[in-house]
């Protein structure tokens, strides 16, 4: 409990609210002003000991207010979220869903076990209870109590529960079965494992049986499936009670203890907003389009030669719900196909069906059941009947000048009363602390301080306190952004991610299609392979083993690559060309930067303020924002210029890095230019600039189109002498008479949108100048990793910790669609960008969309419109007084507005990827899911073409999907970006991995370095050594462990490998075992000058390329050792020592021993488990059989060396 909770405890007129709360009359308190509102109610329910549902008009208020109780109080508020949509139910947000019936689960669970022992419990003490929902949460219908308990299932370590049965039930209560666990709502199960990750919960939990028993329960990592810790237990809540609401008219109030307090501020308004939202909602009716499947839009796909699309659900299905669904007898429900339940005949939702929003409850009876309980009214002004309670609480208008003023008026405030200001982050205090320290010390010696974010600052005279948020006094960002708990799906890698008919790139014979990975007999053993066919039919089976020759083939997207012959010299001519033309491009690349190192560059060293400045973010940092800013800094550090290429996701963060840059060269005494390609993104910036450097005396400026002559001209000067810091504009800033005083940095923005004119005076300024360039074309970690050494570049693949993933979908024009989702829009005070990309006919679609929704204010902008007028409009809408902006493709760029979560796309498919890619990027920048819809054209076709374009984006909708679908299309147009076009030819030729491959080498061989070592040892041993299909099912992820395996570079990744199967799938069968000791031996060989090692019984044959290192082991094992020649050497080893376990076992501990490390430590045996869906679970290893702890002495040598 917080110092400034405890001190309004003792106020009397809260203490005699509390004591007057009754169900017959409601308690009024008026004048509460700003954040003090919450702050009261949170203390009447402190005083009362009761629990308080605190209801708010709209979701963003609801935030609000559960940020302020938190902050100011110390306490938790708990969130009860309402659905953001109205299109249908298969639109229904599952996250949102989860965190619904999680906190009604909870609400049940704290009347049945009072004692608030359970460490699993949010709600730690139920007379502190406080849940903040919007009052559209409060109409949609929740399941009823009795729906719910047995949508519940509580698992204990010991308890007796089916496999199969708990399998079963987590398909009937909505789970998606999946190959690998990776979003809330799926499961995955594998033999006596099972791993499920409920809706609204932040960890997956691991459920290990024994038998018919519970085992274990462990949380686990979703990225490196490890489980961390145990639990005690867990509660499996399902999502089909959430989302079988036809006929429920039960609330969230049905949940809640009888003696909840009900505060509602402003009960007048709520009302009339619970209304509205319920009017609107009927208007659509049950033409809702819930669940609707587009049949034209699946005859395009049809035509087009594609799939089936995926069911329109984040997550993807898995062909496990089919078998199930048909072994059980049960039917699995999917949006896209068994709608009758929910759809009548005609594809439209029933009366009863259809939307969550069109099934909401009647307002007048929800708030006929909120005066069964307690109330408190909260009010701003004396309400129109005059009865309440005044609590005297005023407004700090008076601090809403500038920051100076502002701060003068607050310490005068702080003499007569207790002056709490709170900042965003530690460092942000600091630096408040330092300011005042100098310019009011008076302040600095009597402000109290804290750290979190209130939305408005308030004077209490009655309670001598004043409380203030530190973006008031500085004007800086007015909305915090609340962190969910969400996380980015797991990002598909689609260089391995290989599927049968995918093109692939042998590296020793070229491009083939790849058919499957088979298991064959050979030589009595079993093995895996990769089937790949050549042209002419020709068949090859690569062993698992040898993955890595194996690559996905990525090249011309436009043109199916040829299929090479096995055997045929054009493979290798082809891959002799495209070496070649790399080793020359990268000669030049190097020249290039040789060249730029040898130029005198400035030093800046990082000083007290820049770490201010960073830690002034209000966001966490990703890691790879972490990493980014490492090499920006090094590079500054350095006395040489900077070139830099910082590529990321849109909205991924790299405008604040290339903030840090400007504010490290500002206060080295330079200045800054910012280049960016269009004059809204240009006014973006600015406004971004002057908000995050708003506590430093630093001047910013922008020179474009918004700027008449006049201003331009006053710009021009203040720049030349120096009294500008940071210009920012369009191409205007490489005009002739822009002159600086001392320009240090410049920051340019998607550099591949300008002119090649432009280009080249930019890459006249690289040579002296400091550049950082920004881009959001995806450059994947492969070419990453290629250029290192020839281009300096910096990748941001993680999202921010708020931000969730776009739902996309793909529709033909309907006037019911449009009017539902701009509704849904304005239901949540949001705005909608609609894209049409013509100007000759924008203006008869304005009106036909005004004729549509005349309730939303709908303004047109484009290119060809006046400046002022434009300039106008697009203010208008960042300020959020207009609703729906009807554009061109002028929001393409950078344009960051969190209100606006829904974009159409009107005729989508004149649309190019990167375009269609760009444009989603503009919304989902906030905390609400975010809508894209990209329309069909009414009267025509599409083309082929434009119907697989369209797919990519619809299937890619994940966080990060610019580096997915990079893999059709961007990434080779990344690749001419920073290449140059002629190389594109080339990637087409060998295909991406290759080529990436070829660039490194020929890196490595112009910079003197030596190859990469040699790992290709052939270990051929004749042993049973493979991962069963009944140990991993999914081929996908046999293929992944596959090729983790190939890339162990050390013993102890194996060992690590080992220990992460065991806890994904159970006890390690011996196939796969004696198949990471066949990998530990290719490891060790190679390091010892061993080529292969084939057995030929009873020897074991090696062939050595340096017979110095590989005598070293050669002498050490037990047997004899003939060498027939000087790079062959035959080991015969006693026949004991053939079994397979002690031949392995041999063999590694001679290696080891002979390269002088420890053996490792032996990892603990397993306990023996239940069965497994791969057969009896192995004991340990095999016993290594005679002669393991004694070997038989060695005889001579029988030859010469």
């Amino acid at each position: 409990m917080s110092e400034l909770f405890k001190k309004i405890l003792t106020h009397p007129k809260l203490r005699w609210a509390a004591r007057n709360l009754s169900p017959d009359r409601p308690v009024r308190l008026g004048g509460l002003w700003g954040s003090a509102a919450p702050l009261a109610a949170a203390a009447v329910a402190r005083i009362a000991k009761r629990p308080m549902l605190l209801l708010a008009g709209h979701l963003d208020e609801a935030d609000e207010l559960a940020d302020d109780i938190e902050v100011l109080t110390g306490g938790a508020a708990h969130l009860f979220p309402a659905w953001e949509t109205d299109i249908g139910t298969d639109h229904i947000n599952d996250e949102v869903a989860g965190e619904r019936l999680n906190l009604c689960n909870l609400l049940a669970r704290l009347q049945e076990e009072p004692p608030p022992s359970d460490p699993q419990s949010q709600i730690d003490n139920r007379q502190s209870t406080i849940i903040v929902a919007p009052v559209m949460a409060l109409l949609q219908p929740v399941p009823s109590p009795a729906e719910l308990a047995q949508g519940r299932l509580t698992l204990r370590p010991g308890d007796t529960m089916d496999p199969e049965a708990l399998a079963a039930w987590l398909v009937d209560a909505g789970f998606d079965h999946v190959e690998q666990v990776d979003q809330q709502g799926e499961f995955a199960r594998r033999g006596g494992i099972m791993d499920v990750f409920p809706p609204g919960a932040t960890l997956a939990v691991r459920i290990e049986f024994f038998g018919d028993q519970v085992d274990s329960l462990r949380p686990f990592d979703l990225d490196t499936q490890r489980s961390t810790d145990t639990l005690d237990r867990i509660d499996l809540a399902g999502y089909t009670a959430g989302r079988s609401l036809d006929q429920s008219t039960c609330s969230l109030l049905d949940y809640l203890p009888a003696d909840t307090i009900i505060c509602v501020s402003d009960p007048q308004a709520v009302r009339e907003l619970a209304d509205q939202i319920h009017q609107r909602c009927q208007e659509l009716g049950p033409q809702a389009l819930g669940g609707r499947r587009d049949e034209r839009w699946q005859e395009e796909l049809e035509r087009s030669g594609l799939d089936e699309p995926k069911p329109r659900r984040r997550r993807k299905r898995s062909a496990f719900d089919d078998t199930l669904a048909t072994e059980k007898g049960r039917k699995v429900r999917w949006e896209d196909e068994e709608v009758e339940d929910e759809l009548g005949p005609s594809g439209q939702a029933g009366a009863a069906g259809g939307s969550p929003l069109a099934r909401l409850l009647e307002p007048p009876a929800v708030f006929e059941r909120l005066g069964r309980f307690a109330r408190l009214e909260l009010f701003a002004f004396r309400p129109r009947d005059g009865h309440c309670t005044e609590m005297g609480v005023r407004s700090l208008e008076r601090i809403s000048l500038n920051t100076a003023e502002a701060l003068t008026e607050l310490s005068e405030l702080a003499e007569v009363a207790d002056a709490w200001v709170f900042c965003e982050n530690p460092a942000e205090q600091k630096r408040f602390v330092e300011m005042i320290a100098v310019s009011h010390p008076q302040l600095a010696q009597r402000a109290r301080l804290g750290i979190g974010h209130v939305r408005a600052g308030f004077y209490w005279p009655d309670e001598r306190l004043v409380v203030v948020g530190h973006h008031e006094l500085f004007h800086r960002y007015s909305k915090v952004r609340r962190i969910r708990r969400v996380r980015a799906g797991r990002p598909i890698e689609s260089l391995l991610d290989l599927r049968e008919g995918d093109y692939v790139v042998h590296v020793l014979h070229g491009v083939a299609r790849f058919e499957g990975l088979r298991a064959l007999q050979r030589d009595g053993r079993s093995e895996e392979f990769l089937t790949l066919r050549f042209a002419d039919n020709a068949v090859l089976h690569v062993p698992a083993g040898s993955i890595d020759l194996v690559q996905k083939y990525i090249g011309s997207p436009r043109a199916r690559p040829t299929l090479s012959k096995l055997g045929g010299a054009t493979w290798a001519r082809q891959k002799q060309r495209v070496e070649a033309a790399v080793l020359d491009m990268a000669g030049d690349m190097l020249k290039v930067q040789a060249l730029r190192r040898a130029m005198p560059g400035h030093s800046y060293q990082v000083t007290a303020w820049q770490r201010e400045f960073a830690q002034e973010f209000i966001y966490s940092e990703t890691e790879d924002q972490l990493r980014a800013v490492g090499h920006i800094d090094q590079d500054m550090v350095e006395p040489r210029p900077m070139d830099r290429l910082l590529c990321g996701d849109v909205g991924f963060g790299k405008t604040e890095l290339a903030m840090r840059a400007a504010f490290k060269v500002i206060e080295g005494g330079r200045q800054v230019g910012v280049l960016v390609p269009t004059t809204v993104l240009a006014d973006q910036h600015y406004r971004t600039f002057r908000e995050r450097f708003a506590d430093y005396p630093f001047e910013i400026e922008m020179i474009s189109r918004f700027r008449n002559s006049k201003q331009q001209s006053d710009i021009l000067r203040r720049l030349l002498t120096g009294k500008i810091d940071v210009l920012i504009g369009t191409h205007r800033l490489l005009s002739k008479d822009v002159e600086w005083s001392e320009l240090g940095l410049l920051i340019i923005d998607e550099e591949q949108r300008f002119g090649v004119e432009h280009k080249e005076k930019l890459r006249s300024a690289r040579a002296t100048l400091d550049v950082l360039t920004l881009t959001a074309t995806p450059i994947p970690r492969t070419l990453h990793m290629a250029l290192l050494g020839l281009r300096d570049i910096s990748a941001l693949s993680t999202p921010p910790l708020d931000r969730r993933a776009i739902h996309t979908e793909v529709c033909h024009y309907d006037d019911r669609l449009v009017r539902a989702v701009i509704l849904r829009e304005l239901n949540r005070q949001g705005q909608v960008f609609f894209v049409h990309n013509r100007v000759q006919d924008i203006l008869p679609l304005a009106q036909r969309i005004r004729a549509l929704v005349p309730e939303a204010r709908i303004e047109v902008a484009h290119g060809q419109m006046p400046e002022g007028r434009l300039e106008r409009i697009m203010l208008r809408f960042v300020r959020q007084e207009v609703d729906v902006l009807l554009c061109t493709t002028i929001v393409e760029s950078g344009l960051d507005i969190p209100t606006a979560n829904t974009m159409i796309i009107h005729e989508a498919d004149r649309f190019g990827l990167a375009q269609l890619h760009q444009l989603r990027g503009r919304v989902g920048r906030y905390k609400h899911r975010a809508y894209c819809y990209l329309l069909l054209p009414e009267r025509r076709p599409v083309t082929p073409v434009a119907a697989k374009r369209l797919k990519a984006v619809e299937e890619f909708s994940d966080l990060g999907a610019g580096f997915q679908i990079a893999m059709r299309d961007l990434e080779i147009r990344g690749a001419g970006n920073i290449l140059g076009r002629e190389q594109s030819g080339h990637i087409a030729t060998v295909g991406y991995e290759l080529y990436c491959q070829m660039l490194e080498h020929a890196v490595r061989t112009l910079q003197g370095q030596p190859p990469p070592p040699r790992r290709d040892v052939h270990v051929e041993l004749n042993l049973d050594a493979y991962i069963p299909g009944t140990y991993v099912p999914a081929e996908r992820q046999r293929m992944e462990i596959y090729r983790r395996m190939v890339k162990c570079e050390r013993g102890d990744d194996l060992r690590q490998l080992e220990r992460d199967l065991a806890d994904a799938f159970g006890p390690v069968p011996p196939a796969v075992r004696t198949l990471l000791d066949a990998c530990e031996i290719r490891l060790l060989a190679g390091r010892l000058g061993v080529e292969s090692i084939i057995r030929m019984d009873p020897d074991i044959i090696f062939s050595v390329r340096d017979f110095k290192l590989a005598r070293a082991v050669l002498d050490l094992m037990p047997g004899t050792v003939r060498l027939p020649d000087a790079r062959t050497a035959h080991w015969r080893p006693p026949a004991p020592y053939l079994e397979t376990p002690t031949l392995l076992r041999v063999m590694i501990q001679k290696m080891r021993q002979a390269l002088g490390e420890q053996p490792p430590p032996a990892p603990p045996t397993p306990e023996p488990r239940g069965p497994q869906a791969h057969g009896p679970a192995p004991k340990g290893r095999p016993p290594e059989g005679p002669g393991t702890q004694a070997p038989p002495k060695r005889t001579r040598r029988s030859a010469r060396t």
